[in-house]
């Protein structure tokens, strides 16, 4: 059976250094010194090789219609400067995680019941990082999400105003101990990451097989304790630590 490889000192993909730096239609490009190989014959180099990692949509095609219970939301740009005002590398810019809602889909059934899509367009939402599939779209970056997959409703700049939607619970995160126990103090690569925090909003709650809301168990102002590798991280305005989980990875409250 013919074999193929692909051999290169280095390959160099455009915003992939890290998945942070994720930016919506990334061009990967392949060097021009990339020879590739099959059952020992070198087939020389491709000079200019572009692969697009979003689907582009034709300049003949004039509206998008999602289906279902997904959404079409217009992405936000990527931060080009640090707070700071710095300008920022392309592996350093953090992937959008926020946009406009422009389209939605007809819903979905729950058992026997129809059930709308709850955003509405011209909604600011925060949807799951890594969540639908990226679309160019007249032009412009898009992402079709599934309802699920969208966080809540945010319509400022700070994430401790968001509305979070279904199950889902926002929490400030605690502040990392600054000692051991023993009184040691503690440098920030031996913090351990808090699993423990306050809840700030919860969502309306899940729908069950009748197409109803139950609420969520816990309250704003709950102190609680969450699964610690679960959830979305936020940096808050004010520099704190914010988390966006569901409500079944929240462990305990805590009194």
């Amino acid at each position: 059976m013919a074999t193929s490889q692909l051999t290169a000192s280095t390959i160099s993909v455009k915003g992939f250094a890290s998945f942070e730096g994720l930016r919506h239609s990334n061009n990967v490009k392949v060097p021009s010194f990339v020879h590739f190989k099959q059952s020992g014959h070198s087939f020389g180099s491709f000079h200019g090789l572009v692969v697009k990692a979003a689907t582009t949509v034709a300049p003949k095609y004039t509206a998008l219609k999602p289906l279902g219970d997904r959404v079409l939301v217009k992405t936000k740009l990527a931060e080009e400067k640090s707070v700071g005002g710095i300008l920022l590398p392309t592996s350093a810019q953090s992937k959008p995680q926020g946009g406009e809602i422009v389209a939605v889909g007809e819903g979905r059934l729950v058992g026997k019941k129809k059930v709308d899509v709850s955003v509405k367009t011209g909604s600011q939402v925060v949807y799951s990082k890594y969540a639908g599939t990226e679309v160019e779209f007249n032009g412009t970056n898009h992402l079709i999400v599934k309802e699920d997959d969208i966080i809540g409703i945010l319509d400022t700049d700070d994430i401790k105003d968001l509305k979070p939607l279904n199950d889902r619970v926002l929490i400030k995160v605690a502040e990392s101990e600054m000692k051991t126990a023993g009184g040691l103090l503690l440098t920030e690569s031996s913090k351990e990451k808090p699993s423990i925090g306050t809840v700030v909003a919860v969502g309306p709650g899940p729908l069950d097989e009748d197409g109803s809301r139950h609420p969520i168990s816990v309250s704003a102002g709950n102190t609680v304790m969450y699964s610690k590798y679960a959830g979305n991280d936020f940096k808050g305005a004010d520099g704190s630590d914010y988390i966006v989980l569901r409500a079944a990875d929240v462990m305990a409250v805590l009194s």
